[in-house]
This record gives structure tokens, C-alpha cells and sequence, in this order.
């Protein structure tokens, strides 16, 4: 059984043991939660060796890390670097969107050395397979898409992207209601553009049953992808954004009733004063499923810097109910990110989520924060490095004596020598 129908028939699996116990409450809680379909356990049944991760209403916020080859950049040793670049910096899951050479034999690689939950977008492989064969996207067909799909499942892929919610009619919504970007989503486009191509609806939607089948056999959660998400904040909550948001709560309400794990992927660029409003709207309408956000980028202005605009709207999102935060480096509008650039994306995603459990009133968060404020007032660099979220800048810094900053003069020696309290 998998992970919903598990709680569904009360039982409690050796996954929801464990994530209860690190997200610091009862399992009874946490199986209410995954049997409503409000929190998923990111555990393919094939995964082996991997620390299950709870992702939903409640509970801490998680972060992913997108790393994978290209043809123009980087290989498998490079990404197998960032991997554990990513996961030694503390994120919870990571991404392989690799479209370098061969695919299957890169995620199987990675499935291999990855102790944390791993997801994939398969779309992407069937597009670069098809231009491989001297082929176009647009002509593949619903069996082509659904069995890498499955391969992806078998190989024990955590949580997969599948972009569902472009149908025919999102799409025509979209051409109605022109946008300053357009389509950014990779896999929104590949999907609007075969539907416009073939004048059918897009066969993800179409046969969601049979790829729930396919999720259902693996227990891997289905991710579905917001290919409507905006990127700029001038596209943000436009009518084909919401559109396929609507679609997407349908879709939710199928997989639980399948006893498929399902979250909802959020948007893209958002303007900080539209982000709360448009976090509980994404909820409400997709039944309080788990919700994974890009970001959200407030904005657009920022190439090169764009892990802190991220992280301004990753904590606003967080704090008004978002559940996971994916990552954005500062290269994210420049290219594939070095090894420096995914340990900096990672901290800023992972300085948004506490931030935000903190703001949520998290008494673990808090703790940490006051048990740092204490080590700062005693001068322990040590402690202080224990509690940090990057290690490494304490490498420098002389235990029990001030920085540099201030030196003789630092303000908490002085207090400390000369104030009783």
C-alpha cells in the first residue's frame, strides 16, 4: 500500500514513524495529515538507503535543490558534486533535470548516491530523446510520455513534475489573455505547444488515470507542475495561472481518492505584496495539499542576485502556508549554476524557511535562535557555528575573543565585564 492509503486503513508505517519523530510530533497527528492528503512522505518503495522527508500542513519547511546535466556545461561528476554539495548544506530533497547524454544511466546514478528524496521532470527526457531521434516533441504520443514516466517510477524517482493542468482549455485561456513571458515552465511549453499542434487535450490529463496507476505502484508522488506559472511578476495571477490552479485542485481530489500522494507546485514571479493573497488562494483551491513554490522571485530586476529575491519571497510564501521551497541560485536567469552558487542557493532557500518557521510560531526554530543569541552574547564562536547555517564563516574567528568589527570595544564584552544582571 502506499503512504495514503496506509493512513487511510490506520496504520503507521515505518516512514511516518520516523518523520514524526523528526518533525517533533505524535504519529497519530502526522497520519490524520497524510491521510487527508495535506502532507506527503517523499518515499519511492524502489529508493533504497533514503531518509524519508514529510512535506505539508504543520510541519517544517522543506527545500529542494535542482542540479543535472546538460550538453552545454556540465556532467555527471559535476552534478554528482552539487548533489553533495546540496545535501551536506542542508537540503531536504534534490531535483535531476539533466538533458546532457544519457539520461537514464545519469538519474540511475544519482538515485544511487542520493540519501535524500529525489525528483525528476520526465517530460524533459522525452523531449531531448525525441530531438536525439531526429524527431520533434510534437510528435510523440500519450504511450511515449507514460513510459518513461514509469521508468523514472521503477528506478525509484521520490516525486516526479508532471505538468496535468495545461489542458486544451488553460491554453486557449492563456492566447485570450496575452502575457509579458509567456510560458517559462520548460514543460508547460512542450505541452501547449503539442496541444496547439494537434488540436487534442493533453494526454496527461486525458489518461491521468493510467499515470496514477503508474504513481501508485511505486508510491511516488505526483508533483504536479504549475506550467502556467508566471515569469514576471507584471504575468502574476492572471486568469491562466488560476485556471490551472482550479484544474489542479481537481486533479488532487483524484489522486487521493487513487491512494496517490499528490502536491501542488506554485508560482514563479510574484510581486511581495500579491504573495500572501495568492499562497492561501493556491491552497484553497487545491484542498490544502502540499504546496511547492520557485521562489517566489518579487523581482524581476535582479540577474545574479536572484537567491535573495528568492528568499525575500520564500519566507512571505512560507508564512502564509507554503510547505517546500525550491531553490533558486544566483545564476538562475544566467545559466547552469557552479559548485559556490548551489551551496549559496541552498543557504538563502534554507535562511527563508527558518525564517518562516520561526514566523510560524515553531518552538524548534525559535530555540535555535535563542541558543545562537546566547552564544553571540558569550562570545563562543564555536556554539555559534554549531547553530549556523553555514559552518565555514566561523573558520576564522578566535574563540572567546571579539571579531574584528568592533574588537576592545565590542559592546557585549563591555556588558558583560561591567553590568550585573
Amino acid at each position: 500500500m502506499t503512504q495514503i492509503e496506509s493512513a487511510k486503513n490506520n496504520e503507521l508505517t515505518s516512514e511516518l514513524l520516523q518523520t514524526a519523530e523528526k518533525e517533533g510530533i505524535s504519529p497519530e497527528e502526522l497520519r490524520q495529515k497524510v491521510a487527508q492528503g495535506r502532507v506527503v512522505i517523499l518515499k519511492n518503495i524502489n529508493h533504497k538507503d533514503v531518509t524519508p522527508i514529510a512535506v505539508g500542513e504543520g510541519l517544517s519547511i522543506k527545500i529542494n535543490a535542482n542540479i543535472g546535466t546538460s550538453h552545454q556545461k556540465s556532467g555527471l561528476d559535476e552534478e554528482i558534486k552539487k548533489l553533495e554539495i546540496a545535501r551536506n548544506t542542508g537540503a531536504d530533497t534534490v531535483m535531476d533535470l539533466s538533458t546532457g547524454k544519457d539520461i537514464d544511466a545519469t538519474r540511475r546514478s544519482i538515485l544511487s548516491k542520493s540519501t535524500i528524496p529525489l525528483g525528476t521532470v520526465p517530460i524533459y527526457q522525452i523531449g531531448i530523446e525525441a530531438m536525439n531521434n531526429q524527431e520533434s516533441f510534437m510528435e510523440v504520443e500519450k504511450d511515449d510520455i507514460l513510459r518513461v514516466i514509469e521508468n523514472h517510477c521503477r528506478d525509484g524517482v521520490d516525486f516526479i513534475t508532471v505538468h496535468c493542468g495545461v489542458t486544451r482549455a488553460v491554453v486557449e485561456c492563456l492566447e485570450q489573455t496575452p502575457r509579458v513571458t509567456g510560458i517559462v515552465s520548460r514543460g508547460g511549453s512542450m505541452h501547449a505547444s503539442w496541444i496547439k499542434k494537434h488540436s487534442r487535450e493533453n494526454p496527461l490529463y486525458e489518461y491521468y488515470d493510467e499515470l496514477l496507476d503508474i504513481a501508485k505502484t511505486y508510491d511516488t508522488t505526483l508533483s504536479l507542475g504549475d506550467g502556467l506559472r508566471p515569469g514576471s511578476g507584471a504575468d502574476a495571477g492572471d486568469r491562466a495561472q488560476v485556471m490551472e490552479t482550479i484544474v489542479l485542485g481537481e486533479l488532487v481530489k483524484r489522486a487521493r481518492q487513487a491512494g496517490v500522494q499528490s502536491m501542488v507546485e506554485g508560482p514563479g514571479h510574484v510581486p511581495f505584496n500579491l504573495i500572501t493573497g495568492m499562497i492561501e488562494t493556491i491552497k484553497t483551491l487545491t484542498h490544502g495539499a502540499p504546496l511547492y513554490v520557485l521562489g517566489p522571485l518579487v523581482t524581476d530586476i535582479a540577474p545574479g542576485y536572484d537567491h535573495i529575491t528568492s528568499a525575500i519571497g520564500g519566507t512571505a510564501a512560507a508564512t502564509a502556508g507554503a510547505d517546500f521551497l525550491c531553490y533558486v541560485t544566483p545564476s538562475e536567469h544566467l545559466g547552469l549554476p557552479d559548485f559556490e552558487q548551489v551551496k549559496q542557493g541552498v543557504i538563502a532557500s534554507k535562511i527563508a524557511a527558518h525564517a518562516a518557521d520561526v514566523a510560524r510560531g515553531r518552538s524548534a526554530s525559535i530555540e535555535k535562535d535563542r541558543l545562537m543569541s546566547v552564544a553571540r552574547m558569550n562570545l563562543d564562536w564555536k556554539k555559534q557555528a554549531e547553530y549556523s547555517l553555514d559552518k565555514d564563516v566561523f573558520e576564522k574567528i578566535d574563540d572567546g575573543k571579539p571579531c574584528t568589527m568592533c574588537g576592545e570595544y565590542c559592546s557585549m564584552k563591555i556588558f558583560r565585564e561591567t553590568v550585573k544582571t
